[in-house]
């Protein structure tokens, strides 16, 4: 045990490990496209998150990436139906093939709505032996039917970080939004939408960055110790 080791003694030295950069030297680099799941909160026919999240899936297909977008008609409450539903298992399944994510609410009462919450509630912090979320990036935008707010944004930061994802600092939160669409459904030109602009191509490069070492980002002492523990005490039993 190190000279430093010896000052902490409430650390396990044989899974104490110091971050170095040469950690990253052998990291194998991903040639795939980057895969984004994108979310959206509301099942209007004229859904301006959804038509938000129309824009910044062409943007993203314009920087390289390969998107899907997730539709929430017909997902069932949680815990309102067993996990095998159809639309729970759709909404798993391309969890687990995304590398980033970009969720987009509406505010509603002052937060994101049900529709928002209830397919991040679907999304398990663990499947198995995979952490679906973790280490993941993602992206946070909202629309409003009035002044700029920033409250679903705020609850969606908090979620993302709850669930371990890597939640990029920039965001999108477009206000009086039936004025910022034309009838086709199309983004109008404004500052805006030069704001989606950057908060895609934001979202694309810590992707990139981060998608091959998220592993080792998210890779944490405390639950290192707790494996070696449960392993402990699985050979304990045995042994008896």
């Amino acid at each position: 045990m190190s000279r430093r080791l010896n000052d902490l003694p409430n650390v396990a030295g044989d899974l104490f490990k110091a971050p170095v950069a040469t950690d990253f030297a052998n990291v194998a680099t991903s040639t795939h496209a980057p895969r984004f799941l994108l979310l959206y909160g509301s099942v209007r026919e004229r859904s301006y998150s959804r038509l938000l999240t129309m824009e910044a899936a062409r943007l993203l297909e314009a920087m390289g990436g390969e998107v899907k977008i997730f539709d929430p008609r017909g997902l069932p409450l949680p815990d309102g139906e067993p996990e095998t539903h159809p639309k729970v298992q759709e909404l798993r399944d391309l969890v687990v093939w995304s590398e980033g994510m970009v969720w987009c609410s509406p505010e509603r009462h002052g937060a994101m709505t049900g529709i928002m919450k209830a397919q991040i509630d679907w999304i398990p912090l663990t499947q198995g032996a995979v952490r679906p979320t973790q280490g993941k990036t993602l992206a946070v935008m909202e629309v409003s039917g009035g002044s700029q707010s920033f409250n679903a944004v705020n609850q969606m930061r908090i979620l993302g970080r709850w669930m371990r994802m890597i939640t990029i600092p920039n965001q999108s939160a477009v206000a009086k939004a039936y004025l910022e669409f034309d009838d086709e459904g199309r983004m109008k030109p404004s500052s805006y939408y030069e704001r989606v602009v950057d908060v895609m191509e934001e979202l694309v490069k810590f992707t990139l960055l981060t998608r091959d070492v998220s592993p080792f980002l998210v890779d944490r002492y405390s639950e290192r110790r707790e494996s070696a523990e449960e392993l402990a005490k699985r050979v304990s039993i045995r042994s008896i």
